[in-house]
């Protein structure tokens, strides 16, 4: 992978990552069009620099993560907020880490099934175009613990490649009668530790990896820095957009989008393009 390459597939994590559209189908086209080789390090890269991704949902929400609004409007402690919001967060992410753990080698063995992603990504597409006439009563702007564990269970749902974890949490949350950007921006809440776990774990395969420390070999430290600096830029206009866009005119059309992505890669393969990237 050259330096090009890198910041082109920075740009999709970082466009692609919170949006609704499943990164995994991008990427697999990304690598596809790029003639990228699927080595151990590139592997870890596209994972990695989902760091610059995480970073963009502190800086843009850095109130909500150190400084929750519950002070203001429900006079509680500092340490009192601060409780609830991260309490949230571990009653989302729980579903996730267990099953995760527990169907681990399911999720390693269709990962590359490029075939699932296409599929995966025209029926959750197929499902965008009505899911706000399905959830269109919204009224929480934030879940209760309740509410965040059911979405969390929700989001295990986009271990099958190609779902996207954004649309899962989204629709997770508008089920539960959150308002769409409420739902769209705990999405976004639930990415951080999500992501991070991710990262610290593919981190930890560079560094011990059976060839040596993968990390540092050749030019791959400095273009995981530079892959997730782009993604970090990338990633906050992703979400500003996002935020506005959905709150104004709703899912379908990140819905037709899915489906053209969805036949895009179907077409490819059906034409001898090599889209595997395991």
């Amino acid at each position: 992978m050259d330096w090009l390459q890198t910041v082109i597939i920075a740009i999709v994590e970082g466009l692609t990552e919170f949006l609704p559209v499943s990164s995994t189908g991008h990427m697999i086209i990304a690598q596809s069009v790029l003639g990228i080789e699927s080595t151990p390090f590139v592997k870890a890269f596209t994972v990695i620099i989902q760091f610059g991704a995480i970073l963009s949902v502190i800086v843009l929400y850095w109130r909500k993560f150190f400084y929750p609004e519950t002070m203001r409007t429900k006079g509680y402690t500092w340490w009192q907020a601060i409780w609830r919001f991260y309490l949230k967060l571990i009653a989302g992410v729980l579903p996730a880490v267990v099953l995760g753990l527990a169907f681990n080698d399911f999720i390693e063995s269709n990962l590359g099934n490029v075939t699932l992603v296409a599929v995966m990504l025209i029926l959750g597409g197929i499902f965008m175009l009505f899911c706000d006439r399905i959830f269109n009563k919204g009224t929480f702007n934030e879940p209760s613990y309740k509410k965040a564990f059911i979405i969390g269970i929700v989001q295990c749902i986009s271990m099958i490649p190609g779902v996207s974890r954004s649309m899962a949490t989204i629709v997770g949350g508008m089920s539960q009668k959150l308002t769409r950007r409420a739902a769209a921006e705990f999405s976004f809440f639930l990415a951080v530790p999500t992501m991070l776990g991710a990262t610290c774990l593919e981190t930890y395969k560079l560094v011990f990896h059976g060839d040596g420390n993968i990390l540092l070999q050749g030019n791959n430290m400095p273009m995981l820095i530079l892959g997730s600096i782009v993604a970090f830029i990338v990633a906050m206009a992703a979400i500003k957009f996002f935020i506005d866009y959905v709150s104004k005119y709703g899912f379908a059309a990140f819905g037709w989008y899915r489906i053209i992505v969805g036949a895009v890669i179907i077409v490819l393969g059906l034409l001898g393009v090599d889209m595997q990237i395991e």
